[in-house]
């Protein structure tokens, strides 16, 4: 649920907002920060209406919250007072105020509310619509929303039937006049929060219960009471009248607490549990709170959320870059405002050819939605907020580099030529030790480096001049450099760019027999048709590389040299 920004003022939005000096003020004069806050502000009050007025998420709660905190962060740098929302009233009164929920930062957060306090329990915190239930000489009168916390809407005839909820209460009880505050839900069967995720069911929820008529899809929902105000004093006494009232999932998912490390294993167990419900965390509590009369609507004091880590995150866009791979691909790099996701901190993600930078329409300053895809590579997944000012993006000509550009250093090639040493050097090429960008950038920028293969011509003491190498270093390096000289053809072809599907045909051939096939003779092979044919064949003929090959030639490699066995193409 939304609970963390209903007080007006700025204590809540602060109480989880990054301490003053990491607050981030973008590099805006005024007139555009005024803009940019006057902007961000409506878009959030359309989702404060649509989700308390209607129970609807225009955006999840996470970005929401994070939205939020930028907001503020804004408002902060400005020099203004941030504002929490104004949030629209229903029409009938609570007869209890919804106190809410404060939600804590992280570990050391919830460790410091823990503290010395000898009667905690935690429940699920289940991901529905709250709900307050007023039951009259044992029969339920009324069903109101939260609304504002102090007053909603009536979904009385909607709750009436859900089936989930008793139309009257055991008549042996001495419990006949009650208010209880709860969470109504999307049931489900078996749901794991870690991997089913949201499904969109606090919205399916409120759907159902902002129909102009009650359906009978209405069935499909559970409550769960989280609050019993002025009920039985301890908790175990709590939970078995519940239990006895016609409640039971509060019993069941309400445990006993004596540690951090309890609430912690117990939270990570029902992030990946079977669950009757979606939860978004976890609510630590005390087992006693106050007299209903002292409740206000603001986070009550006697109970915490631990929400689960986001699975996704909005992040400011600080800048654009476009990089040039080993084959001339052009890939567009957006660099973030730290965000962490999971155990891995984000700064940057690649969003694919600069055609999909075009199709997401993004400039500096926008937040986009941030997810980790399988191996944890972050992904975009979605545009939370669009700054007003758009900076315009000037795009690389990606005709400019091809598979077949770059294979020798020109003012316009560094990148690819770059791109296209650490392949060599790397795992999938020679596999040179200490060979990696920041060895091979040193020595194109002395100079040493005009070819792919131009490196094979150094000792140790031309790696030594104008490259910032110790002798010592430069002859480890010459070294590894000269291993090079042992490897054989599959590797070397790899190293110099033949692609994969190719490697496999080379089994049993030397170099003179590869560089006669015709175009038919690679279509022979398994899984080369006519493109890769053609392909092929174009890139053993470039004149770049026909170049390299000679220079390979004079140089002695054993893997090019006419008299070479078959045996070494490994």
């Amino acid at each position: 649920m939304r609970l963390l920004f209903m007080l007006a003022g700025m204590v809540l939005l602060y109480s989880t907002a990054p301490a003053k000096a990491s607050i981030h003020c973008p590099a805006w004069d005024a007139a555009r920060l005024t803009q940019e806050i006057a902007a961000l502000s409506h878009r959030l009050e359309a989702c404060d209406t649509a989700y308390y007025q209607q129970g609807v998420s225009l955006i999840e709660d996470t970005l929401y919250d994070q939205l939020r905190l930028t907001l503020g962060e804004w408002q902060h740098c400005a020099g203004h007072q941030a504002e929490a929302p104004v949030l629209a009233a229903g029409k009938v009164p609570h007869p209890v105020a919804h106190t809410g929920l404060k939600k804590a930062a992280d570990d050391r957060a919830v460790k410091n509310w823990l503290a010395g306090k000898p009667d905690t329990w935690i429940q699920p915190k289940v991901d529905g619509v709250a709900v307050t239930l007023t039951y009259r000489h044992g029969k339920l009168v009324s069903a109101v929303s939260r609304g504002d916390g102090l007053r909603g809407q009536s979904w009385t005839a909607h709750v009436r039937r859900m089936g989930s909820v008793p139309l009257t209460l055991p008549p042996g009880s001495r419990w006949q006049d009650i208010t209880l505050q709860g969470e109504i839900f999307l049931r489900m069967n078996g749901h794991q929060q870690a991997v089913q995720g949201g499904l969109n069911a606090r919205n399916k929820a409120a759907g159902l219960l902002m129909r102009r008529q009650a359906t009978p899809e209405l069935q499909q929902l559970g409550f769960f009471v989280w609050e019993w105000p002025d009920g039985p004093e301890e908790m175990p006494a709590r939970l078995q009248a519940l239990t006895g009232l016609g409640f039971p999932l509060t019993a069941r998912y309400t445990l006993p607490l004596s540690t951090f490390a309890q609430a912690a294993a117990q939270r990570t167990q029902w992030f990946h549990a079977p669950l009757p419900f979606v939860t978004d965390g976890v609510v630590i509590r005390e087992g006693k709170s106050p007299a209903g009369r002292y409740w206000h609507n603001q986070p009550a004091a006697w109970a915490i959320a631990w929400k689960y880590p986001p699975a996704r995150q909005t992040a400011e866009v600080r800048a654009i870059e476009f990089t040039v791979g080993r084959t001339g691909k052009v890939a567009a790099i957006l660099h973030l405002h730290p965000v962490q996701l999971d155990d891995k901190q984000v700064q940057r993600v690649n969003i694919g050819s600069p055609a999909r930078l075009k199709g997401w329409d993004l400039t500096v300053g926008d937040h986009v939605i941030i997810g980790l895809a399988g191996q944890g590579i972050p992904r975009l997944e979605g545009v939370a907020w669009r700054v007003k000012t758009r900076q315009p993006v000037v795009y690389p000509d990606v005709q400019q580099f091809t598979p077949f550009t770059c294979f020798t250093l020109t003012p316009v090639c560094r990148e690819q030529f770059l791109a296209r040493l650490v392949w060599l050097s790397g795992p999938h090429g020679l596999e040179l030790a200490g060979l990696g960008p920041e060895s091979w950038g040193t020595l194109i920028d002395s100079g040493k480096l005009d070819s792919l293969v131009g490196w094979l011509r150094l000792n140790s003491a031309d790696l030594a001049a104008d490259t910032g190498l110790s002798l010592k270093q430069a002859e480890k390096l010459y070294a590894s450099l000269q291993l090079a000289r042992q490897k054989k053809l599959r590797q070397w072809l790899s190293a110099l760019g033949l692609p994969p599907y190719a490697l496999g045909t080379l089994s049993g051939s030397g170099w003179q027999v590869i560089s006669r096939r015709t175009e038919h003779d690679w279509r022979a092979h398994a899984g080369i048709g006519k493109k890769r044919a053609a392909h092929l064949w174009a890139f053993l003929h470039h004149p770049a590389f026909t170049a390299m090959i000679s220079a390979l030639q004079q140089q002695g490699i054993a893997a090019f040299l006419p008299d070479t066995p078959p045996a070494n193409a490994g």
